[in-house]
């Protein structure tokens, strides 16, 4: 995507980086809240799946009006293909399947810093600490949605739903690493056209690529 070798290299990331560099971050928040915040176990654990259910809603709406938001511009459009575009024409990059850190940390902090106008330090920490969890499923499973082969059960259900995102209708199927606000907001997929192009999406899917 760049000529320079130091920017294209922080387009490009390990899946497991993010998990090497999030989950102690997310170890600090619930820290913090427990202890220099002293806030009930229970309070946290509320907190924390709080953080975590707001994710989906978060990850839908990023994935739905953000990275799929096609600026007319030209540099617009360059931002656009630098953020997702180049995941739709290259599905199968694995290194370009989890969010790298030159995107996630200045993405995480803007976040952080607009929950704080609605939660005090304590209580953000362990919402912020749950919404990080979720964040870290999503980059996982995205993962997992382009490099595992899935039998049958709830994953294979979440696979099939991504697929058909690439390869039926990319303005559908916008929930990752779930369907239920794709089911909310009507832009998921009926069920037989679902049934019916599945299989072709993931046939697809298992086709060589250049990268």
């Amino acid at each position: 995507m760049f000529k320079n070798d130091f920017l294209e290299s922080l387009t490009k990331v390990h899946f497991t980086v993010p998990l090497l560099f999030w989950v102690p971050v997310i170890i600090y928040f619930v820290w913090k809240a427990l202890v220099p915040g002293e806030l009930a176990v229970g309070t946290v654990v509320a907190y924390y799946l709080f953080g975590l259910a707001f994710w989906t809603l978060a990850e839908y709406v990023l994935h739905r009006w953000v990275f799929h938001f096609e600026p007319k511009s030209a540099w617009g459009q360059r931002i656009h293909f630098i953020f997702h575009g180049v995941h739709h024409d290259f599905p199968k990059d694995r290194l370009r399947l989890v969010m790298p850190l030159s995107a996630s940390i200045p993405m995480a902090t803007i976040i952080y810093l607009l929950f704080s106008l609605f939660f005090n330090e304590y209580t953000l920490a362990a919402f912020f600490g749950g919404f990080l969890l979720g964040y870290l499923i999503y980059d996982e499973c995205h993962y997992a949605m382009h490099h595992a082969n899935f039998k049958s059960g709830l994953f294979k259900r979440i696979k099939d739903h991504h697929m058909l995102h690439h390869y039926s209708d990319p303005e559908k199927g916008f929930g990752v690493s779930s369907s239920l606000w794709d089911a909310i907001f009507d832009s998921g997929f009926p069920k037989k056209k679902a049934a019916k192009a599945s299989k072709t999406a993931v046939e697809k899917e298992k086709l060589p690529q250049k990268i």
